[in-house]
């Protein structure tokens, strides 16, 4: 039961505290709130960046042609190899016919000249379209596929997928940086601007020490008070999160310059990110309370 008298007496503590020193708190806030909008954007920008990502990924198919004479019986033997490989993850076949009819659909050209083929004049083949559970290693599976019998050609894109892949990789690896070094800059600020709210409570401090408060009993309450802080200075960026992320997605109709890059839908992703912002904010303001405790009054 002491321990909890004692936590309940430091949230009081360090709720008095907060409203009895209000301009060095709002300093705190303040500074906790603007690091932690551009810690939000970073983050939404981040995840965004994944998700296009992903979506590209996805669209990424190796077109694999079939020898002109390949008989029913190997195309069959070809879908049992394609099956087999560890990287693969769906597959589907297209017949000769059906390559045909889906040029006559696109393009009246198209149409004009297959139509006065006959199916044993046509120069298309018939397709395999694969797609991969890991893009990464698609120029692989690409290659395993070509040693395929009766696969006569087989193309990914290659050279561009794999800039493609890597430049992805490069944009989400500079993202993450950006959210941890600016996490590392709020808990930098967060430190400083709480060390001149502690350095102003030197004598509160020096009196409880006289009195003969542990070090347990001072530290606790400045804590406190900065995940107090830190959930306070969260309150903005996380408005800002639900509501203008929302209404940057309704202006712009879900897509960014194009139907190409989608935009991650709201619901559940600014709740989701407006917890990771409030975690981030009350932890941000524990470690700087703690540090600035620890290392500027040497408790």
């Amino acid at each position: 039961m002491k321990p909890i008298r004692m936590l309940a007496r430091s949230i009081r503590d360090a709720f008095k505290s907060v409203i009895r020193n209000f301009s060095l708190s709002l300093a705190s806030i303040s500074c906790i709130t603007i690091t932690l909008i551009i810690v939000a954007v970073a983050i939404i920008a981040s995840f965004n960046v994944q998700n296009f990502t992903k979506e590209i990924e996805k669209d990424l198919t190796i077109v694999v042609f079939l020898e002109q004479e390949a008989t029913s019986s190997d195309i069959k033997d070809v879908e049992t190899e394609i099956k087999q490989m560890d990287n693969v993850d769906t597959y589907s076949f297209q017949s000769k016919q059906d390559v045909k009819k889906q040029m006559q659909q696109e393009s009246e050209v198209f149409n004009t000249v297959l139509s006065n083929w006959e199916d044993d004049e046509s120069p298309l083949k018939d397709t395999y379209q694969v797609k991969v559970k890991d893009v990464t290693k698609i120029g692989k599976t690409a290659d395993q596929i070509k040693e395929i019998e009766n696969v006569s050609v087989v193309r990914y894109g290659e050279g561009m997928v794999e800039k493609l892949v890597s430049a992805f990789d490069s944009i989400q690896k500079v993202t993450y940086g950006i959210v941890i070094a600016l996490i590392l800059v709020t808990i930098f600020l967060i430190v400083n601007t709480i060390k001149l709210t502690i350095s102003a409570r030197k004598r509160e401090i020096s009196i409880m020490r006289l009195v003969g408060a542990s070090n347990f009993t001072i530290k606790t309450p400045f804590i406190v008070e900065g995940m107090i802080l830190g959930a306070l200075g969260s309150v903005v960026p996380i408005l800002i999160t639900l509501f203008g992320y929302t209404a940057f997605y309704t202006h712009f109709n879900g897509y960014l310059f194009s139907q190409l890059i989608q935009l991650i839908k709201p619901e559940p992703f600014i709740y989701s990110t407006s917890l990771i912002i409030l975690v981030i904010g009350i932890i941000v303001g524990t470690v700087g309370s703690a540090s600035a405790v620890k290392k500027y009054l040497k408790i």
